[in-house]
């Protein structure tokens, strides 16, 4: 390992089995008269995947959007509507025949677009044709889970990051159209009971990584967009999720390994899979379903695969 101290290291070199640092539920008490019981409220933000669901993924076609995809979906009631958004594609309709694979009685629907300049028109028309005529209503789930992500150029350095253009085309992808189709996504289902906005996040939007300046900066601003929607949504029934899937054997950690500026980064990666403590796929999927279920965040938090 070089001088380079990552964020995950500590962690990865921890048992898993430590408590996590959130607890499933809320618990408060009114206190009363001596003669009546507390009353006590609780709430919880685990989420039951098994009833009716429109479920969108974006950056569906491989890695961990692909493989949560699968996953979620499997868990889906007959008659969910699930729908897979990314450039590729070949690469949705691999996903998609998986889906159908393990659960074949939902209704899989993709759609190859550019997020990096989709406007707020396309947005809305993917979601209206993948309805059909059908009433949103029927859902008692809306979920989607904002995967899609680049990490932009980690050949240069911050200092060297001058091109407005290549700046805007970053965001454009990574926090732009994620907002607006966010916004479109709540907006149609706002009379479905349950709806869950999914954010990938990364440690690196707490935790500067050098040639990694594009990358923290979306994903910086990206989840302060997620928390603000948090508190601003709680009380019209949105829950948030914020989580970080830990560093995964994805073609974006096989491009850092190759070419990030920063020969710390690249022995970073390097040493995660000699040692075979990179994380696949399978792993923080089936870690985020963990969470999700059992409702182990607050809604509109940070929560790392390393957390539970």
């Amino acid at each position: 390992m070089s001088a380079f101290t990552s964020p995950y290291h500590s962690a990865i070199q921890s048992s898993e089995s430590a408590t996590p640092i959130m607890s499933s539920e809320t618990v408060t008490s009114t206190t009363t008269p001596a003669a009546t019981p507390a009353a006590t409220t609780t709430t919880t933000t685990a989420v039951n995947l098994e009833q009716v669901a429109y479920f969108l993924v974006t950056g569906a076609s491989r890695g961990i959007g692909a493989k949560m995809a699968i996953e979620t979906a499997r868990k889906f009631k007959a008659g969910s509507v699930v729908v897979l958004l990314a450039r590729s594609a070949s690469g949705l309709e691999s996903t998609r025949a998986e889906i159908l694979a393990v659960n074949p009685h939902v209704t899989v629907v993709t759609s190859s677009v550019d997020l990096a300049t989709a406007s707020k028109e396309l947005l809305n028309e993917i979601l209206d044709k993948s309805l059909g005529k059908q009433p949103t209503d029927r859902f008692g789930l809306a979920c989607v889970i904002h995967n899609v992500g680049t990490v932009g150029n980690i050949g240069r350095k911050a200092t060297d990051l001058d091109d407005r253009t290549e700046w805007e085309q970053y965001f454009g992808t990574n926090v732009f159209t994620v907002a607006v189709l966010n916004s479109c996504f709540l907006r149609k289902f706002q009379s479905v009971p349950g709806k869950l906005a999914i954010n990938i996040t990364s440690k690196a939007c707490l935790v500067p990584f050098q040639s990694m300046t594009y990358y923290c900066a979306g994903k910086a601003a990206r989840e302060m967009y997620f928390r603000v929607l948090a508190e601003e949504e709680a009380a019209a029934g949105v829950t948030v999720l914020n989580y970080s899937p830990g560093p995964v054997d994805t073609d974006m950690t096989v491009d850092l390994q190759a070419n990030s500026n920063a020969p710390e980064i690249r022995d970073y990666f390097k040493g995660l899979r000699d040692t075979t403590t990179i994380l696949t796929t399978d792993q923080t999927t089936a870690k985020f379903l963990h969470i999700l279920q059992n409702g182990l965040f607050k809604s509109g938090d940070h929560v790392d695969y390393y957390d539970h």
